[in-house]
């Protein structure tokens, strides 16, 4: 590889505060990679500022609102500001965050005779298919018309597959994490210690907070508890009728005194609020519309990483992430029960919480470095171009 290539990154928003995957996955590229944001408006510049962002809500393209219109009538609206972008930047390939983003971007990749390269993240392989039929004729076309696809894990990309993408163009590429900067601390707990339990969440069916919580209530009176959850709900009908469940099960399962609500934090609160805590509960599930993880949650790596012991379930490509050499570790989607037991096991043997630790660590250091892991995209970006 030589030179310097150029690629545009196109995404709705950059960024929201709980997507510090998607500035690490640019973040991390080479220098031999000149990455150049195209988004339609931008947020928390403060924690993901990166050098070449262009927000269509701005001189510089389509007004965000016009925008958002054109992309509510379903029409591939991206040609402008990627054409200025193209010609500004020299760009040579397109990488479309989400598929429905690759969709709308068709026009705009085949215009600028751009290679165009999408990653499917998790309820555009899942909810938005089932959701709204129409997106099954256009992922056709998409599938047909852009160069590769990439995947967080092989779950998304068997799913991809099923619904008619090419095997020859699907190539599973995990997400890394800055290792370097989460510091290895494995975690030690006592008996007759306060055993402090770790959610970070959206308040999505997906995430499974309602059985995380239901199984804290069976262990609640064998050991002392303190649950943080970290996250909040959306506008969303949905997520704001999950947030009243969680709310009432809190209430209903007496666990109120011990349940702290933090909200939505920045990412280095949810770090210092890591290294507080003895376990991380996550028992992603199949949501009742279809959303799923698609691939899983980039905080169960990062987690992992620091030396927290996980807890969670056999959803989508989470059994590729949390690894721990141990048989059935993993419990099945809404299992309470086994949810409930693997807690207690934990709680039982503290002593092997240190090989567990080492296990996790060490998996991910093989397989989730964002240094790697970037430049291994880039050599993506340059085989599609050579």
């Amino acid at each position: 590889m030589t030179g310097q290539l150029s690629v545009i990154h196109s995404y709705p928003i950059w960024l929201p505060q709980t997507q510090t995957w998607m500035y690490n996955q640019v973040k991390y590229l080479p220098n031999t990679i000149k990455s150049v944001i195209s988004c339609e408006q931008v947020q928390n510049l403060d924690q993901f500022a990166l050098p070449r962002i262009y927000a269509s809500n701005s001189p510089l393209g389509l007004h965000f609102f016009f925008s958002r219109t054109l992309r509510k009538l379903g029409i591939q609206y991206r040609i402008g500001p990627i054409s200025n972008i193209t010609k500004q930047e020299g760009a040579a390939v397109l990488h479309s965050h989400f598929g429905t983003t690759g969709w709308y971007n068709l026009i705009a990749a085949k215009r600028n005779q751009l290679k165009h390269v999408v990653t499917f993240y998790g309820l555009d392989v899942s909810k938005v298919p089932q959701q709204h039929p129409i997106w099954r004729k256009r992922y056709t076309q998409l599938f047909e018309e852009a160069d590769l696809f990439l995947c967080e894990g092989p779950y998304m990309a068997r799913s991809l597959a099923a619904q008619g993408c090419p095997t020859n163009k699907i190539r599973v590429h995990h997400l890394g994490i800055p290792i370097e900067n989460l510091s290895f601390q494995p975690r030690k707990w006592r008996q007759g210690e306060t055993l402090r339990v770790l959610i970070v969440a959206s308040f999505r069916e997906k995430k499974g907070i309602p059985d995380a919580l239901l199984a804290l209530g069976k262990i609640k009176d064998q050991v002392d508890l303190e649950i943080t959850i970290i996250g909040d709900a959306s506008k969303e009908n949905s997520s704001q009728n999950e947030k009243r469940r969680i709310f009432t099960l809190i209430e209903s399962l007496g666990l109120t005194s011990k349940v702290r609500l933090l909200g939505y934090q920045p990412y280095k609160v949810i770090l210092a609020e890591a290294f507080r805590h003895h376990i991380f509960l996550s028992p992603s599930v199949t949501a009742s519309d279809g959303d799923s993880e698609g691939g899983a949650p980039v905080v169960l790596i990062e987690m992992m990483a620091t030396g927290m012991p996980i807890v969670s379930t056999m959803h989508c490509d989470i059994p590729e992430v949390v690894e721990y050499g141990k048989k059935d570790w993993l419990v099945a989607e809404h299992d309470v029960d086994a949810l409930a037991n693997r807690l207690i096991w934990l709680i039982e043997h503290p002593g092997d919480w240190a090989q567990l630790a080492q296990q996790g660590r060490n998996h991910v250091e093989r397989h989730f470095d964002a240094s790697v892991q970037g430049l291994k995209l880039s050599k993506i970006y340059f085989n599609l171009i050579n």
